[in-house]
């Protein structure tokens, strides 16, 4: 096991948190973080002697465009980096290959690749209740193989699945509204990742700007934010045949 890892993740519902922080847990006897989810998360300098967890979400089997802006204002300076993507049971397509993309380009260094399970944030069905004990016993095993890896100061790139050019993903087909039983208190004004939700009418949402992350349904303290009834019917429709089966975690090193 390491001294420290820095672990940087963009986690709208909480879920991709949980998931890197069982890793990095299972890699470093301590782990610092870095929230990039809201717009004021600083950006970050590191060296060739830093060991950092990147951590995001998959939407349409990619990054979430937010995410990738954020992380273009840290500078890896030949930091060794595990690129984890945590997804709600569906697949994650090329969401992993672009998260490794980008930190390359960023001047990390990509030692290790995960794909990681946690509850969908629309269809809590799929996935319901991961990361469980069953993910937190395999994802210590996987943490040691890690820190096995950079103890032997291996920094070879794993062959990771996914395409180029990645998938297209165009967003969702609607964004989440308030109801009447919406007070106005702005909770969800403060929350939104993207900026999306008017701080003088919290009713509304600017749709060119909402990611469909969840955050201000899930922040909303009357519960009074969805997504439109018939959409979210039909997603959870859809999704449904992936809540019968279990996915699993894996590595790539």
């Amino acid at each position: 096991m390491l001294d420290n890892i820095m672990v940087l993740h963009f986690s709208p519902t909480g879920g991709t948190r949980r998931a890197a922080r069982l890793l990095a847990g299972a890699v470093a006897a301590q782990a610092g973080e870095t929230d990039l989810t809201l717009p004021q998360a600083q950006a970050h300098r590191f060296g060739p002697e830093d060991v950092v967890l990147v951590a995001g979400p998959v939407y349409g089997g990619r990054l979430p465009a937010l995410m990738v802006q954020r992380l273009r204002d840290s500078h890896g300076g030949g930091a060794r980096a595990v690129a984890a993507v945590v997804y709600g049971g569906r697949a994650y397509e090329d969401a992993l290959l672009e998260l490794a993309d980008v930190l390359e380009a960023q001047g990390f260094r990509v030692i290790a690749g995960a794909a990681l399970l946690a509850e969908h944030s629309i269809a809590h069905a799929v996935a319901a209740g991961r990361p469980d004990g069953q993910d937190e016993a395999q994802l210590a095993g996987f943490g040691a193989r890690i820190a096995d890896k950079l103890a032997h100061g291996a920094a070879d790139t794993p062959a990771l699945l996914g395409s180029r050019p990645y998938r297209d993903w165009a967003g969702m087909p609607a964004v989440p509204a308030a109801d009447g039983r919406c007070t106005g208190c702005g909770t969800c004004v403060k929350a939104c990742p993207a900026q999306a939700i008017p701080a003088d009418d919290p009713r509304q949402t600017d749709a060119a700007r909402c990611i469909t992350c969840m955050r201000c349904v899930q922040a909303c303290p009357a519960g009074a934010r969805a997504l439109p009834a018939p959409v979210q019917a039909a997603i959870s429709q859809k999704l449904a045949p992936f809540a019968e089966k279990r996915a699993e975690n894996e590595l790539f090193l």
